[in-house]
């Protein structure tokens, strides 16, 4: 076994001192640990934030306590058949399956679908999305798995449908858990 050394060799230093002669310091007040001489600020260089104007942007400097990015959306239908439609226990009048899609022929097709349920009456509505699978390692962009999954609800807050409907949520394991959204209807008027 062998033991390392402490510290760099001269030749390391060497290359060392070359590279810090050459590069820009992001903190031109901060000291440099290997000469511990103040480096010269370039007189273009700025601070890239000034915390003393933070306040006057931003109002305070911590955000509010009250914000909490895992609140659950807020329930737009009754109570009670919220909580039906959450064991379960509400039947959809429609459905529309998603799999197998590509993401711009689904987002047509689910427009369509919700229009003529809207314009039907349905109150309830089943979109199954499937929970997507893992695309091949192969790709330099990694792919998100379950695309549909994740669009559909954004797809649905939008216009022309978002007016339309007064709630999402995740379907109950008996009409596909993880992979299917019931879609609560408002009324037609």
């Amino acid at each position: 076994m062998s033991r390392r050394r402490k510290g760099l060799s001269e030749e390391d230093r060497q290359l060392w001192r070359k590279v810090a002669e050459t590069a820009t310091p992001l903190h031109p007040l901060r000291k440099d640990p290997a000469q511990q001489t103040a480096i010269p600020a370039k007189p273009d260089v700025r601070p890239v934030l000034d915390l003393s104007r933070l306040k006057e942007f931003s109002g305070s400097v911590r955000p509010p306590a009250q914000v909490r990015r895992t609140d659950p959306p807020k329930v737009a239908m009754d109570h009670r058949q919220h909580e039906r439609l959450k064991r379960g226990k509400l039947n959809p009048e429609a459905r529309i399956d998603l799999h197998g899609m590509t993401a711009e022929r689904a987002h047509v097709a689910l427009r369509g679908f919700i229009l003529r349920c809207h314009g039907e009456g349905v109150r309830l509505a089943l979109v199954i999305t499937g929970k997507g699978r893992a695309g091949g390692s192969d790709s330099l962009v990694p792919d998100r798995v379950g695309v549909l999954r994740h669009a559909v609800p954004e797809w649905l807050r939008q216009a022309p449908l978002g007016p339309l409907i007064l709630q999402i949520a995740p379907a109950h394991q008996r009409h596909g858990a993880g992979g299917a959204y019931y879609v609560y209807l408002r009324r037609r008027k």
